[in-house]
This record gives structure tokens, C-alpha cells and sequence, in this order.
């Protein structure tokens, strides 16, 4: 019995230093002594306590745990913006200093914590926030630089300057409500992942000069397209250049934005039209007759009990094409006319859309794209890991929309 009783003994000694390392009425000598205590666990539960003293603070940001070097860092971190005026004096005094001895840490993990918790206050230090801009680790550096209030527009141009990671630039042109000075330093950079994601930053002001100085170089970035033609505000010009580079697809887009002039629509939609006829009648109109068969059957067939992915795959494999895009429609709960758009203007997410919509897989969607549309390797679509759709849901909700307004 005395074997088993000193294990207890031990796990009942620790389990109360760690209660006394949490709890906030422990007397501050205590807490002090719990830094240095040799189980972890203990001094993780001091390191998240609020009421830890500064000395205890001070042992902890150099413990040999990272664990708990991290835990505290979020703590101080997330503490530091909520204290009033009159202790903002003892937190320089206090805290402020081991705070950053912490953002100094050679574990990453523990800037990242600090980076975290404080990547969004608007009322953090500017100290702090400048050393966590800078730092040369993306997991770190990325979220302050992408959300800071702190950082001015100066700041911002001195770290597109001098970036302290690769991947700076695209993590500014991401922020909110990204100014037209900085926005220029981006467009007018060399940094092409940075300028499709501040072309991708719907509240990201940009010039027309700006604008169209990257749609005369679009041309040779096939990337930005899809960013361009979405812009939430495009004027008539920068419309006009886009039409003349990118995709049938997004021509349509482009076609039917709803703030672009009744003559401009009527002028790019015709482009469109002549579009699709050139690349060799896609889309051509089927007949009445045809496609009120092809429903009518795809409803029998949906009365039956039938409407599955196999029976799809059927259809595509005996080559009956009209019934395989009624059968997708109705399983999709869209109009004939959609499926018809989508092939017709060869939009391989268009169709993926359609089959996540019909509730099918990617496997059937490869067909689609393939049987329906023509879509050779290089232009389709192909599942993501473990056999997913490759576009986020709201990517796919987009496009059917998309196809909602034209079949309208």
C-alpha cells in the first residue's frame, strides 16, 4: 500500500499547487514561489492567472517551457489595452517590461501569441506593434500587418519599403480600408500574389490611373482577371480594356454587372455574343421540342425515384447529353437555361457549382465538365483532397447566382 500512496500522495500535492497557481486570492509571495515550480502544469496555471505578481511574471517569461512563456505572452498581451489611465503608469513599470522581453523570445509560438491577441486593438502599444510588424516570421508579422489599427500609412509604406518577410506586401493589400497612397506603392510593385490580393480587397481604394496602369499589364496575368472584373467600382474605360483580354466566362460577368451604363452593357453583351460564336457555336440554342422532352423525362424519372448521380453518369455515358443537363438542373433546383449558360460559356466552376448544388460529387462534376462542356485536363476543375470540391461554398453559392440572374 505505501507503494501506491506516495504516487497519490504526489498527484494530490500537485493538483493543489496547480488550484493555488490559479486561483487569484493566493498571497503574491506564494505565487512568486510557484514560477519556479517543477511541474508544468503548475506554472502554466500561474502564467494564465491575472493576479500572478510582476516578479512572478518576470521568473515565468524566461521559463524553459515555451508552453508557458506563450501563455503568458497572451495574457500580458490581452491585459495591457484594458487598464486604466492612472495604471497605465504602473504597467510600464510593471509589465510593459516583461512584455518585452517576450516579444524579443527566440520561440516563435510565443511572439505569435502576443501577435494575436493584440492584432486588433486599436489601443495597444505602438512600440509593440512596430517590433511585431517587423518581425521576420510570417505567423507573427502576417496578422498585425493585415489588421493593425495602429500601424499609420506611413508605417505601412516604410514596411512595403523594406518588407520583413516575402509574403508582407500581400498581407497589407489584404487589410481593410487600405488607403490610395499605399495602394499605389502595391500596384505599382512587382509583387504579383500582392496585387491580385489588393485587386481581390473590395474596400481597397484604388485609383483609375492605378487601375488602369494593371489592366495594361493584365494582359500578361491571367490571375488578376477574375479580381479585375470583380472590382466592386469599375469604370466604363477600365471595362471596355477588360473585355478585349479575359475569358469568355468572364466577359459574361462582365457583361452583366448591374453598374455598368445601359449602352456600355448592350456594346459588351454584344462582344460576348460574337464571342461564343467564334469559338465554334457553344452554347448554340436547342430546340423546344428537345429540351421539353428532355425535362419531361428528367420529371419521370425524379417521380420514380431515380434522380441520383448514377443515374447522371448514365446518361453522359450513353452520350444523352440534353437529358444528363435536364437531370442536373432538376437535381439542382435551377433552370435548363443555366446549365445551357454554363456550358456554353465553358465555366468549369459555373459547373462544379451545378453538381455541389445537386448535391452530387466531384466525380460527377469531372464528367460534366468533360461530357457536357468539352473541357480538356488544363481547363477543368479537379477535386480537392480526399476527393472535395475545390471551391469554398461561397465561391459555388457565387457562380449560381451568377447563373440565376443570366437564366433570369
Amino acid at each position: 500500500m505505501s507503494d501506491l500512496a506516495e504516487p497519490v500522495a504526489e498527484a494530490a500535492a500537485e493538483a493543489a499547487r496547480v488550484r493555488r497557481g490559479s486561483a487569484s486570492c493566493t498571497p503574491p509571495a506564494e505565487l512568486e514561489r510557484l514560477a519556479a515550480d517543477p511541474v508544468v502544469l503548475v506554472r502554466a496555471a500561474l502564467a494564465l492567472n491575472p493576479a500572478a505578481p510582476p516578479a512572478a511574471n518576470r521568473a515565468l517569461a524566461r521559463d524553459p517551457d515555451e508552453r508557458v512563456r506563450a501563455l503568458l505572452a497572451r495574457k500580458l498581451a490581452a491585459l495591457a489595452p484594458a487598464l486604466s489611465a492612472e495604471e497605465q503608469g504602473r504597467l510600464q513599470r510593471q509589465t510593459y517590461d516583461t512584455l518585452s522581453l517576450l516579444v524579443e523570445d527566440t520561440a516563435e509560438q510565443v511572439r505569435a501569441a502576443i501577435a494575436e491577441a493584440v492584432k486588433s486593438m486599436p489601443d495597444a502599444p505602438r512600440k509593440l506593434i512596430l517590433r511585431l510588424a517587423r518581425d521576420t516570421a510570417v505567423a507573427v508579422s502576417e496578422p498585425v500587418l493585415r489588421l493593425s489599427p495602429i500601424l499609420t500609412e506611413a508605417d505601412l509604406m516604410a514596411l512595403l519599403e523594406n518588407p520583413p518577410t516575402p509574403g508582407a506586401a500581400c498581407a497589407i493589400a489584404r487589410r481593410p480600408a487600405m488607403t490610395e497612397a499605399v495602394a499605389d506603392v502595391i500596384a505599382a510593385g512587382t509583387d504579383h500574389a500582392a496585387i491580385r490580393a489588393l485587386l481581390a480587397n473590395p474596400s481597397a481604394q484604388l485609383r483609375e490611373a492605378a487601375l488602369d496602369g494593371l489592366i495594361a499589364r493584365a494582359a500578361e496575368h491571367t490571375e488578376w482577371h477574375e479580381p479585375l472584373v470583380r472590382r466592386p467600382i469599375l469604370p466604363p474605360r477600365s471595362a471596355r480594356a477588360l473585355a478585349g483580354i479575359v475569358a469568355t466566362q468572364l466577359l459574361d460577368e462582365l457583361a452583366h454587372r448591374g453598374d455598368l451604363d445601359a449602352a456600355l452593357t448592350q456594346e459588351l453583351r454584344a462582344r460576348l455574343g460574337a464571342r461564343i460564336d467564334a469559338e465554334g457555336g457553344l452554347g448554340a440554342p436547342q430546340s423546344a421540342a428537345a429540351t421539353e422532352a428532355a425535362l419531361a423525362e428528367a420529371h419521370r424519372v425524379a417521380r420514380a425515384g431515380r434522380l441520383t448521380e448514377a443515374t447522371v453518369l448514365g446518361a453522359l455515358r450513353q452520350g444523352e447529353m440534353r437529358l444528363a443537363g435536364a437531370l442536373l438542373a432538376l437535381a439542382a433546383a435551377m433552370p435548363i437555361t443555366a446549365v445551357d449558360r454554363a456550358v456554353a460559356l465553358r465555366n468549369a466552376k459555373a459547373l462544379v457549382a451545378l453538381a455541389w448544388k445537386a448535391g452530387f460529387s466531384m466525380t460527377l462534376a469531372a464528367r460534366v465538365q468533360a461530357d457536357l462542356a468539352r473541357l480538356g485536363p488544363a481547363e477543368s476543375l479537379v477535386a480537392a483532397t480526399r476527393g472535395g470540391f475545390p471551391l469554398t461554398i461561397e465561391e459555388m453559392r457565387w457562380q449560381l447566382e451568377m447563373l440565376r440572374g443570366r437564366a433570369a
